[in-house]
Formats: structure tokens, sequence, C-alpha cells
């Protein structure tokens, strides 16, 4: 459903205290049972306004909530009666009681085998998803790696170890994804792409077809970061054009458009836009020269010694002559 709950129980606490706690997206309620009748449900409508980029937090004062002061147990007596006598659903039925026990059991079996029984869990879930996602022909996902729900893999892909795709990410077919690779979440990833040991690509960034990060390649999406500030709105989209090559240790600023077939050096730091074809060197990325489709540098005519194919500039970079 969504929603996320904290259980804190200690025999020992040195604080007496029975209280409940539900936060919403509008307001806060708190049931405190060690209150008097009038206080014992309180609502407050706290909040959080930004102003010039930073959290400000406005607090409410509690509003009290008016119930009629009454026995809980015999209301409860009351309401299972009232069921039985006219058909009607209890509010609290068998099958929430089974669900509550259940997080009970849970719970103490977790205690009792020193968090085993969790990992345990934790486990067959992440069993779970590797399964669902080497249900396609040939995908190989491995045992230390994770696949979120809801991400889509295509026939062939390999995903090493310790590796993680995160929920709404497509990687396409074929593709080789290192070890210790973050992949999304809500990122799409090409057919044919080899990534590296240690790359992070993260939400806003775009791989196209046969595109290969370097070992460590950073990518960013966020211009101006700070811990503070949540800034997920200012995603700056980040694109990798079919069949380039990102250096290993080369670092892509966001908002970039990489072209077909350029190279960026090992540890270079690209800041500006990449034209089709063109190598790129230094911090900040300086172009040097053009680059082949065989991965070769061409010569100052724009001709690649090695396959023997040959170049004109256009408004893209360069396109081969003849296509």
């Amino acid at each position: 459903s969504g929603l996320q709950a904290h259980i804190f129980v200690s025999w020992l606490h040195p604080f007496k205290e029975q209280k409940l706690v539900v936060v919403g997206d509008k307001k806060m309620a708190v049931f405190d049972d060690t209150q008097s009748w009038e206080d014992k449900l309180l609502l407050y409508g706290h909040k959080i306004n930004w102003q010039n980029n930073m959290p400000v937090p406005m607090r409410a004062d509690a509003e009290r909530i008016k119930i009629n002061q009454d026995e809980p147990l015999k209301q409860e007596c009351l309401h299972f009666l009232d069921c039985i006598v006219n058909g009607k659903r209890p509010t609290t039925d068998g099958t929430e009681g089974l669900q509550v026990l259940k997080i009970l059991n849970a719970a103490q079996r977790s205690l009792d085998d020193h968090s085993a029984s969790a990992k345990s869990g934790e486990d067959n879930v992440r069993a779970g998803r590797r399964k669902s996602a080497a249900g396609k022909s040939g995908v190989f996902v491995h045992e230390t790696a994770i696949v979120d729900d809801h991400c889509e893999i295509g026939a062939g892909t390999k995903i090493w170890h310790f590796s993680h795709v995160l929920s709404g990410s497509k990687v396409g077919e074929d593709c080789n994804i290192g070890q210790n690779v973050v992949i999304g979440p809500d990122v799409a990833i090409g057919q044919g792409c080899k990534l590296q040991n240690n790359v992070s690509v993260f939400k806003g960034v775009t791989l196209e077809d046969r595109v290969f990060c370097g070992p460590s390649v950073v990518f960013t999406n966020i211009y101006n970061p700070r811990a503070e500030i949540r800034k997920m709105d200012q995603v700056r989209p980040t694109l990798v054009k079919y069949g380039a090559t990102l250096g290993a240790n080369s670092t892509i600023v966001c908002g970039t458009t990489i072209g077909r077939y350029a190279f960026i050096g090992a540890g270079a730091v690209v800041t500006r836009n990449v034209s089709d074809h063109a190598l790129i060197v230094g911090n900040p990325g300086k172009q040097i020269g053009w680059m082949c489709q065989c991965g070769e540098r061409l010569t100052d005519d724009l001709e690649c010694l090695v396959c023997k194919k040959a170049f004109t500039k256009n408004e893209d970079g360069l396109q081969e002559q003849g296509s």
C-alpha cells in the first residue's frame, strides 16, 4: 500500500509511553494513552515551506479532537454484538488480526535469531527479483546483484556482482553490466551497452545503443547539489548517443549531450555538448581531434588508416562519406 511504519517496544525503557503517531501528507495525528482524556488524541498541522531554496518549518498549534469519554473495551464489545445482530463486517476482523499476529511472530523470530529471519526474508525477496529478472531468455543476474520490481531487462543481458538496477529502469538486450554498478531509478539503457565496474547511471541519464562506459565513469544529474536541500525537481537530462565511448574515470556533467561515436578520454571532464565522432580530453574537456567508428583516431584529412573510411564535417560533427 506504500505505508511505512516503525514499531518500538522496550520493557526496560525508563519512561512509560503508549503512543501512536500517524504522519499524513497534510496533518499528523498523535494518540497518547498516558495523557488525560481531552489530550489523548491531537492533530498537528505542521508543514515545511521552501524559501530561497531552504526548508523552513511551520509549526501549528495542537488541535484537540472531541471524543465522548467511554471505556474502549466496552465499545469494542458493543460493536461486535452490533455486527452479529445486523450482519455487518467488524472494523477489525479476523483477517486483520491474522496480519497483526504475523507481524508479531516475525518480530519475535527476528529477536530470537538475532535478525537472521529478517536477513533470510531479505534474501528471499532479492532471490525473487533475480528470478523474475532472469526469466527472459539468456538473462543472467549474479546472486549478489539486486534488480528491483518494475524493471525491464533485455534478453541476453548479464548483470554481475553487487550491482543494483533500481525501479523503473530499462536495460536493453545483450548488455554487460559489470561489478558494483548502480542504474536508476527511471534510467533507459539501449541495446549492446557495456558498463564496466563502479559506474553509476543516475536518474535523468539516457544511454542509446552500443555505448561503452569505462571503469568508474561518473554521471551527475543535479548541477548545484546540496546535502540539506532536495533538488530532484532540478534534474538536468544527459544523453549519450549511439556508439559513444566514455573512458575510465571520466566525468559527464549533467545537461550535456554526447554525440554518436564520440570518444571521451580517460579522466576527462565533459562540461558542454560533444559533437559526433569528437575526441575529448582534459579538464575541462577540449576537443583535440576526431575518431572513427572503429575506435581509431582520424588523420587531419578525416580518414581512418585502419578501416579506410573517410568522413566529412556537418552541423552535428562528422558523417561518413557516401552515407
